[in-house]
């Protein structure tokens, strides 16, 4: 199935994102599994202690680039349905700033697209994250996804 689901979402949030209703809402009878990702704030950040992040977004593009996502999706992958929230303005420690959910009749395919979705949010759409310190702030730079690892040579004989 190459078109968007109806049953898709794709929000930007400005209050708490609430997992449980997400997790509800791509769930039905046809699927064996859903699988999340749950990305929150930590209190650390490359060795200094983080009081607070804020997220800003171009909101028009950022939900035109999470919709792409989901239709790769079901181009690349066997799945039923996605929902991609991300949420804007202040987070304090532990608030979840992005949640995935996708549900698929194997949980191979969740898995394989749950992580190529938040790999390729990261890389792609414009959301940017400042970090604050007790000693300053910074716009924090993207994550890319892991490289595979290159096959190590055989030794000779």
């Amino acid at each position: 199935m190459n078109q968007q689901d109806s049953q898709d979402l794709y929000q930007l949030v400005r209050g708490p994102i609430e997992p449980e209703l997400l997790v509800r809402h791509v769930r039905a009878a046809e699927d064996g599994a859903i699988v999340t990702f749950d990305g929150f704030v930590r209190n650390e950040s490359h060795g200094r202690r983080t009081l607070y992040l804020e997220y800003e977004a171009y909101e028009g593009m950022a939900l035109a680039k999470m919709r792409e996502i989901g239709l790769r999706l079901r181009q690349d992958f066997a799945i039923h349905r996605v929902a991609m929230v991300h949420r804007t303005g202040r987070l304090e420690i532990g608030e979840t700033s992005v949640f995935i959910a996708v549900s698929a009749p194997h949980r191979a395919a969740a898995f394989d697209a749950c992580r190529f979705a938040i790999d390729t949010l990261k890389r792609t759409v414009p959301i940017w994250k400042k970090e604050y310190f007790a000693d300053g702030a910074v716009w924090a730079d993207g994550e890319l996804p892991p490289v595979p690892a290159t096959p190590a040579a055989k030794p000779a004989s």
